[in-house]
């Protein structure tokens, strides 16, 4: 039986992370566009890069503002900041799904997505990645931070639709109790504008990403996601992590002001599973996996997938 841990990254530079140099022409440029009809009969769009032979599969949920392609495809030139591409050249075959009503996923006619509809649709994506890769196991879930709770679900009602359960960047207590603080009061959508203030606002450390890399996120994230999806009924996630028997990592840039660390600490100690580890990632905060910490951060993830056991 693994033994839990937690690590402190202090400069991490491994083999598998070395995906700021790594040759782009390995990679294609442009995603494959993949339909997925969850069971309702909606159709979402999975983006997936592959290499001719993987040796595993990873999915990637993004967060609650901005979609798959800004976050784990970002497109800077001179400066590969791809969380897919590095994954790929890692020997993976990577996938992001665009949730309800994000970026290529259209709304559906309610408008609104709840927990159970984007837990619904994430274990269809998952189910469409395995029937593409019969040979090999159920795919890794990298949720980012409110892709992390739908992750936490997802693993907690599906424990066998996944291999390993990342959450990173997670932005609540332990059972998810401050969600309640969030419900909407309207009764029809928003669909609020998104802002270029929005978009940059989680770029906190000094000197962690270049300015061209921002600029490239906020516009990259402004053209996916022009209006803001509108969440309601989060009561549904009837989070517990006594529950999750998945091998779970946690991941954090130390400088993430949505994570709180006794929140994380509470929740480690509660998950089911005694397979887990707990990463903090220097130099970085909420949007790690964009910045110069991006190769630390694929390396924690493949170093936790790949682990002896």
């Amino acid at each position: 039986m693994r033994l839990p841990s937690l690590v402190v990254l202090l400069g991490l530079a491994l083999a598998t992370a070395t995906a700021a140099g790594m040759p782009r022409a390995v990679v294609a440029a442009t995603p494959e566009s993949i339909a997925v009809v969850a069971d309702d009969g909606h159709t979402l769009t999975l983006w997936g890069k592959a290499p001719p032979a993987p040796k595993g599969t990873i999915l990637l949920l993004h967060g609650r503002t901005w979609s798959a392609r800004p976050n784990f495809d970002l497109q800077v030139a001179g400066t590969p900041r791809s969380v897919m591409d590095a994954l790929v050249y890692a020997g993976y075959a990577a996938y992001a799904l665009d949730q309800r009503g994000y970026g290529a996923s259209p709304r559906d006619a309610s408008g609104w997505l709840t927990p159970e509809r984007a837990v619904g649709d994430v274990v269809a994506a998952a189910k469409v990645i395995r029937e593409r890769h019969p040979g090999l196991p159920a795919p890794a879930v990298v949720g980012y931070s409110m892709g992390s709770v739908t992750a936490f679900f997802a693993a907690q009602q599906h424990p066998d639709a996944f291999s390993v359960l990342v959450l990173y960047g997670y932005p609540l207590d332990a059972d998810g109790a401050r969600l309640a603080t969030l419900e909407p009061d309207a009764t029809e959508p928003a669909r609020a504008a998104t802002t270029a203030e929005a978009a940059g606002e989680d770029f906190v450390v000094a000197g962690a990403a270049p300015p061209a890399v921002v600029e490239a996120y906020v516009a990259q994230a402004l053209a996916a996601d022009p209006v803001r999806v509108d969440w309601k009924n989060l009561a549904q996630f009837r989070l517990d992590p006594a529950k999750l028997t998945t091998p779970t990592l946690l991941l954090q840039g130390v400088g993430d002001g949505y994570v709180q660390p006794d929140a994380v600490a509470t929740l480690f100690n509660r998950l089911g599973t005694p397979d887990r580890s707990w990463v903090v990632l220097p130099d970085s905060d909420h949007v790690a996996h964009v910045e110069d910490a991006m190769p630390a951060w694929v390396a924690a993830i493949l170093g936790f997938i790949e682990r002896p056991r």
